[in-house]
């Protein structure tokens, strides 16, 4: 006889799971019991959030399903925003939940939440548990829904007299994993399709990939001479240095980029959902007349099609795919020149545009890029310095970028701890906007107490600065709810235990840095930025006279 926390726990061990993420709570005692001397390392959190970010992390590095407790109520509403960085990112990840009684039902008992119906729209798949002998089947099948298909989270709500309960229910050996692969005639139209463009654009993205689906894709572009780019986040799907790489198609992209998406002929997507933000809020591409061919790889059999019409749908995980790719004799097509253009066009796109301020971004993140390793990663949440990372930095192996395609302030700096967790030899960056950071550093606390030694650059300028450029475009001069009152970054992460430094002059970040990385410690570095270095290519100024000129325009 075990009691239901203890079959939970033992269940999780025959999936694997050596690490789960946590904020304690009396709703889930019995599940806390059957973690201790389980041998699965339960990493305190100090914010449900912060604890779904991570095992969200988890998921991206391992495609195995990342895994987080927390409890009911405000731990689950907190824990919620995890779960959507998880559904929109297509990460496969499961979050139990600690439940009030199931006696107190229906009573508006003290922080009482009908999670099925919370979760419902968020996760793939939410339910509950009302019986211990259940819990071995409702693992296996929230680990199976969580990694099959298109994968994302599943939320499983745990009534805490459940888990006390005793029950004599065997262990339940995990299911088999089934991936579906595309047929030889779908390979057949898909290579008889690409033969006849003129202009082909192949675009890389969604989740599941691996540092080995990368190399098949470097040997299939290389060997028929496709321009390969990446879409929002997905930078580490194709290696930045190799010739057939023009760029990624996301937030602040290169235009002449945006232009060969919207003049290509013939599209192959390799498990992107070809959305918004590659489309530029579909403006490259219309949804009424795409104009082009467009040939699908997604696991989801219901996504290709939803927005553009698809000339080929292939239902099948693009990994998979680009092997049999890259085992298929290529010859180079007519768009030689097309690809070269398009590559020559991220060169130029490389090139640092100066920005102004002691400090400017562009010279830190090239430094930097040139500095670590090619298996050093980099995570970021959201903000305006993030297009610095994402325009100058050269991402060469799978793995090495983690940041939320969905978009989620706060993300960058736990995603940097399980990332450290995961692999501690490995250089770990987290860069962070003054607002980005402060949604989740009190994780400093977790890093420093579970040794997570990761190196954190706050880029401060003072502001939200994403908003900031929007409401300067729209209402220019008129800025609400925009400007940040910020600590001394260096002074907290001394306060947290960590190591501090602050950066007033780019020529002082080089020794900066050095001292962070031989301290040993959990670092930040704070960025003392010029409030006018907006973003990549736009100071404040200029958002500001784009805003005026709309104005102008719109009053005739």
């Amino acid at each position: 006889m075990r009691h239901g926390g203890q079959i939970l726990v033992d269940q999780l061990k025959l999936h694997g799971v050596e690490r789960v993420f946590s904020v304690p709570g009396e709703s889930f005692l019995a599940a806390l019991d059957g973690l201790y001397e389980s041998g699965i390392e339960n990493v305190v959190c100090r914010q449900e959030g912060g604890a779904t970010m991570m095992a969200e992390a988890m998921g991206k590095l391992t495609g195995r399903p990342g895994v987080a407790f927390v409890t009911r109520g405000p731990g689950a509403t907190n824990a919620s925003s995890g779960v959507h960085v998880a559904r929109q990112d297509s990460t496969p990840m499961v979050l139990f939940i600690g439940q009030i009684a199931r006696s107190h039902r229906d009573r508006e008992a003290f922080q009482e939440v009908d999670f099925r119906a919370m979760f419902g729209p968020l996760a793939k798949w939410a339910a509950e548990i009302d019986d211990p002998a259940r819990i071995p089947e409702y693992v296996n099948r929230a680990f199976h829904v969580a990694s099959s298909g298109r994968p994302g989270p599943v939320v499983l709500s745990l009534p805490e007299d459940m888990l006390a309960e005793l029950s004599d229910v065997p262990a339940l050996a995990p299911t088999a994993p089934t991936r579906a692969a595309a047929a030889e005639a779908d390979l057949a139209r898909l290579a008889e399709a690409l033969q006849g463009a003129k202009r082909p654009l192949v675009i890389a993205g969604g989740s599941g990939w691996s540092q080995q689906a990368a190399d098949d894709l470097g040997r299939f572009a290389e060997a028929a001479g496709l321009p390969v780019a990446v879409s929002f986040r997905r930078l580490g799907h194709f290696d930045n240095t190799s010739a057939n790489y023009v760029g990624d198609l996301a937030v602040g992209m290169n235009p002449k980029l945006g232009q060969r998406l919207r003049d290509a002929d013939l599209l192959l997507v390799l498990g992107s959902r070809l959305a918004d933000i590659a489309t530029n809020g579909y403006e490259l591409i219309d949804p009424a007349a795409p104009g082009k061919t467009i040939l699908h790889v997604h696991p989801d059999p219901d996504l290709p099609g939803q927005v553009y019409r698809t000339d080929l749908a292939i239902t099948a995980d693009a990994p998979g795919v680009i092997a049999r790719l890259a085992g298929m004799n290529w010859a180079p097509g007519p768009w030689a020149e097309w690809t070269a253009a398009a590559r020559a066009d991220y060169e130029a796109w490389q090139v640092p545009q100066e920005t102004p301020g002691a400090v400017r971004m562009e010279e830190i993140v090239c430094w930097l890029r040139d500095q670590l390793p090619p298996e050093a990663i980099l995570t970021n949440g959201a903000g305006n310095y993030a297009g610095y990372v994402n325009r100058y930095w050269r991402f060469r192996r799978h793995g090495t970028m983690l940041a939320p395609t969905s978009g989620s302030m706060g993300y960058g700096f736990p995603a940097s701890i399980a990332a450290k967790l995961l692999y501690p030899d490995r250089p770990v960056v987290c860069f962070a906007g003054d607002g980005c950071f402060q949604m989740t550093l009190n994780e400093m606390s977790t890093a420093v107490q579970h040794g997570a030694n990761v190196i954190t650059i706050v880029a401060n300028n003072g502001q939200y600065g994403t908003i900031r450029a929007h409401q300067e475009r729209s209402y220019p001069a008129r800025v609400s709810g925009t400007i940040l009152a910020n600590p001394d970054y260096a002074a907290l992460a001394r306060a947290y235990g960590g190591h501090g430094e602050t950066v007033e002059r780019t020529e002082d970040f080089a020794t900066a840095w050095q001292r962070a990385v031989a301290s040993g410690r959990m670092a930040v570095i704070e960025l003392r930025l010029d409030p006018e270095a907006l973003a990549p290519g736009q100071t404040l100024s200029e958002a500001r006279e784009v805003g005026r000129r709309k104005q102008a325009a719109a009053q005739g």
